[in-house]
């Protein structure tokens, strides 16, 4: 039998600085134990920011290299996302993966299933607005790994759009009730979209391996009841009698603690660990440790810390004959 300890943490911009390095030094006081805690043998980070270490370099994650050195898992194998159509990561908002285990396989997921598309705003006041190209905000991570099991471990590592408005231009004013009405709608296309793309990943997967093992991970901005979280579960049918439905590991954890943000007084639900069937009969506990969360309306530069509780899964995995 193998142990295994899944995570999932957004970061909150991750980042240093030459200029202030104070401010990394209170992150980092802070998160290091936090992560020493979680004690996690496969982690998904959200939020790294890339920064150069010299002017005319390539961005690299000099922040989350300073954050885990010299901790138990300064020698973890690490992928991360990169801008797309580069060799670098983005300056912001990157996702990383970190195992004790090498990966097999990993491919990011930016519009691979799905293409970008145009769509254009019913006519304002007369006027026949732009067209307006719908992409993700940053790519998903896909990653692939053989345990020690023989077993083959899937994770995807996803941060979704928030629901905030993408700003809008119309004829009406950027701050228009139209153009904020426009704005909800085409980040609901982005989030939702995003989250279909990488469940048909998963099915992908489901459709090429007998019970597989899969972990979708990460910040949704969205609760378990919410249409991404919803995509990412995937549908029933009940000719499968819902052998590729995901279940919301999270949702195991007592209703008064099952939350990962806290805004402006309310609690919220928004990182989860998802898991596929043959996983989930493999799940033993989820914590999230959400004891000292600040609330995020009310935090002030610099955060100590994250205004994200990070979610950790621990599961029993039993050694599978076939796959030695």
């Amino acid at each position: 039998m193998l142990k295994i300890n899944i995570a999932t943490f957004n970061l909150e911009n991750l980042t240093s600085s030459r200029q202030h390095p104070e401010a990394f030094k209170i992150r980092r006081d802070a998160l290091e134990p936090k992560l020493n805690s979680l004690d996690f043998d496969i982690i998904c980070l959200q939020e790294i920011n890339a920064q150069k270490p010299h002017k005319h370099h390539k961005r690299e994650f000099v922040a989350l290299s300073k954050l885990f050195e010299n901790t138990i898992y300064e020698n973890f194998y690490c992928s991360s996302t990169l801008r797309p159509d580069t060799d670098a990561p983005n300056d912001i908002h990157n996702v990383v993966i970190l195992s004790r285990w090498p990966f097999e396989h990993r491919q990011q997921i930016y519009h691979e299933l799905i293409p970008r598309w145009s769509w254009r705003p019913p006519l304002d006041n007369g006027v026949k607005p732009q067209e307006i190209l719908i992409e993700w905000d940053r790519p998903a991570l896909y990653v692939s790994l053989i345990l020690p099991t023989g077993q083959r471990l899937h994770i995807f590592n996803v941060h979704l759009r928030a629901p905030r408005p993408t700003p809008v231009i119309s004829a009406r004013g950027q701050a228009s009730s139209r153009a904020k009405l426009l704005g909800y709608y085409i980040a609901a296309l982005k989030r939702e979209g995003q989250a279909l793309e990488v469940r048909l990943f998963a099915e992908n997967i489901f459709d090429v391996e007998h019970d597989p093992l899969i972990a979708i991970c990460g910040d949704f901005n969205a609760d378990a009841h919410d249409a991404p979280t919803q995509l990412l579960r995937g549908a029933q049918d009940e000719a499968e009698e819902n052998a590729r439905m995901l279940v919301s590991l999270e949702e195991r954890v007592d209703k008064a603690h099952a939350y990962s943000v806290i805004h402006a007084g309310k609690t919220k639900l928004l990182d989860h660990i998802l898991a596929s069937p043959a996983l989930a009969a493999c799940w033993r506990q989820t914590r999230i440790f959400n004891e000292d969360l600040q609330d995020e309306a009310a935090a002030k530069d610099p955060i100590a810390g994250s205004l994200h509780a990070p979610v950790v899964a621990h599961f029993h995995v039993t050694c599978d004959a076939d796959a030695l």
